[in-house]
């Protein structure tokens, strides 16, 4: 089957929400190539368990996707009709199924050599998509908190090195109450912009005492699951003919019940959670490797206004067997090496966070927990300077607030 024999009966599994808007924009699909319509399918079909960022976004799109002419089409979409598919990918179900067609696609692409056609035609549409719908402006400058070392006593090598020359540094910061005063910034951000998916708090460890109307995932909560999940994947891989394509594809088919998220909980959060474990590497072993991923998934999707990601220490890296094994309770913590991690995790939130909407007006904050060493980048913050003045974290907040 084809684009053009598109029909809105066809839609008829998909969740609530996505089905109508799969049957809404059916007739604007069916001009499009079956490569591009089916990597849109994979992002309506989800559309229910989406953020609001997200769906507007994917609304926008479709919208432009059914604005454009015939002669328009055919510009838009020449180069992606020139990327041949087998007869295989055409006759599968990729409409209810796009996320396994796309797999297919990609092993496809490969084996053709097509698949540098196929990113420079990627390239192309996202290039003439975002000159016709900007990306919008966020309600509030963003704010990024990223606090690491947890439990560390001491550590006597240079920190921030990478953050430094984009900011203050500050050598002499009193820690009393830090932690407390940054939960209590966010929390007081997010009930003055009351915007769902908007705040959100990250900890790699057990989440402190917080205000609920933070979005709030943490990596000790969410134990049961992660011990669900790793016993599915230990099963998954005994199978005979087991590898790692197979493993990812059982992967994407799990849903948040198959691992103990329970159905009463947000649905939106509990997909994102299951993504989170699904789709990371390391995800489900190593505390410091969820709470990167999980900031750089919130950045990247929900494109919250406040986040806060805290990261705790992580156990010793061992055989892989070991750490994938869900009965193995006992852990070494390694918190030099954990650490080292959130000071590189806190780079990238930062970098995630330049690549949203309003960067130029955005702040960043990143402390060494208990400890006196800070960073602060903001717009009214002067680059590559240090101060050694005694303050507190109340004070470096003053900076960007």
């Amino acid at each position: 089957m084809l684009p053009r024999d598109l029909n809105p009966d066809q839609f008829r599994a998909y969740p609530p929400e996505a089905k109508k808007i799969a049957e809404g924009y059916a007739g604007a699909l069916r001009p499009l190539p079956l490569i591009f319509v089916a990597s849109l399918l994979r992002e309506v079909i989800d559309y229910d368990f989406k953020f609001p960022a997200e769906r507007r976004a994917l609304e926008r799109e479709l919208e432009n996707l059914r604005s454009l002419s015939a002669p328009q089409v055919s510009d838009w979409f020449r180069e992606f009709e020139a990327i041949t598919v087998s007869d295989k990918l055409e006759h599968s179900d990729w409409v209810n199924e796009p996320g396994q067609f796309i797999e297919q696609l990609s092993a496809h692409l490969w084996r053709t050599h097509q698949q540098d056609a196929f990113r420079l035609a990627a390239t192309h549409y996202a290039d003439r998509l975002r000159a016709v719908i900007p990306p919008e402006k966020p309600a509030a400058p963003r704010l990024g908190i990223s606090i690491i070392g947890k439990g560390t006593d001491s550590y006597t090598e240079p920190l921030f090195r990478k953050l430094r020359p984009h900011g203050a540094y500050f050598s002499a910061v009193n820690p009393q109450n830090g932690l407390s005063t940054l939960i209590e910034l966010v929390s007081t951000r997010a009930k003055s912009r009351h915007i769902p998916y908007a705040h959100w708090y990250i900890d790699g460890g057990s989440e402190a005492e917080h205000d609920p109307s933070l979005t709030v995932v943490s990596y000790d909560a969410l134990a049961p699951v992660r011990s669900a999940l790793l016993r599915k994947m230990q099963s998954e891989i005994s199978r005979p003919g087991t590898g790692p394509e197979s493993l990812r594809t059982f992967m994407a088919q799990l849903r948040p019940g198959d691992v103990g998220l329970k159905k009463s909980d947000d649905a939106v959060l509990s997909h994102f959670q299951l993504k989170l474990l699904t789709e990371g590497s390391g995800t489900q072993i190593f505390s410091t490797t969820f709470a990167q991923w999980a900031a750089r998934e919130a950045l990247r999707r929900a494109q919250p206004l406040t986040l806060l990601v805290r990261f705790a220490p992580r156990q010793r890296q061992r055989p892989m067997n070991e750490l994938l094994s869900a009965s193995n309770t006992e852990s070494e913590l390694d918190l030099i090496g954990s650490l080292i991690d959130g000071d590189m995790g806190a780079y990238y939130n930062w970098i995630n966070q330049l690549r949203l909407p309003g960067a130029d007006k955005s702040s960043f904050l990143v402390w060494f927990e208990n400890h006196n060493q800070a960073v602060v980048i903001g717009p009214s913050v002067p680059r590559g300077t240090e101060s050694s003045a005694p303050t507190d974290v109340k004070q470096l907040l003053s900076w960007i607030v």
